[in-house]
């Protein structure tokens, strides 16, 4: 099974100009649909004063959770150019928020299209495009007597927990590469007293 898919190591930034118009890009490494409304929010109070906050964002192992939005430019004339890159670098748990500061003159919709898929590209050139694994978490309950097993099962594939909690029972999170999952089930199910739960 392919599990592996690129993404942005870190936020970057592009720029575009054009008859006195700005587009600043901003790229960001995203999760999940949460997060995303978290930095669009803090993108919007940021830029308070800007005409457009238009954006695009992809997630997954096969982009299949997507969304592009014109913020009150003409149809398709901002979203889907800023979508369509995505697309072009094959980027995942991505999101890119191209922000417009008018400039007085028209750009006409070609002029737009150019504009917002020329802001998104330099923010992607200006960040680092890294290989990610697509992974899915398990959470385990077990109790104290089978820590030992757990915990050389997570290590012999080479895991590593996200959280632990220990209380009257162990509860802990691991995410696992889709490549390993049916792998780390048949493992962990073997674990008298041990369940689990997929997130």
């Amino acid at each position: 099974m392919n599990d592996r898919y690129k993404s942005i190591a870190a936020p970057s930034e592009g720029l575009y100009k054009d008859n006195g118009s700005r587009f600043i890009a901003l790229a960001y490494p995203v999760r999940e649909e949460t997060e995303i409304k978290e930095i669009l929010s803090s993108v919007k109070k940021k830029y308070y004063d800007a005409r457009h906050h238009c954006y695009a964002y992809r997630l997954g192992l096969k982009g299949d959770i997507f969304r592009a939005n014109d913020d009150g430019e003409p149809s398709s004339s901002a979203g889907k150019p800023i979508f369509n890159q995505l697309l072009s670098y094959g980027l995942s748990d991505i999101l890119v928020i191209v922000v417009r500061y008018f400039g007085g003159i028209k750009l006409g919709i070609p002029g737009l299209i150019r504009a917002y898929k020329s802001a998104t590209a330099d923010a992607i050139e200006n960040g680092e495009i890294i290989e990610k694994t697509a992974e899915r978490d398990y959470v385990l309950e077990f109790g104290y007597m089978e820590i030992n097993q757990v915990m050389k099962t997570i290590k012999d594939m080479g895991l590593s927990p996200l959280s632990q909690e220990f209380g009257m029972t162990c509860r802990m999170t691991v995410p696992v590469r889709l490549g390993l999952c049916n792998a780390f089930e048949k493992s962990v199910s073997e674990i008298g007293g041990c369940h689990f739960e997929k997130k």
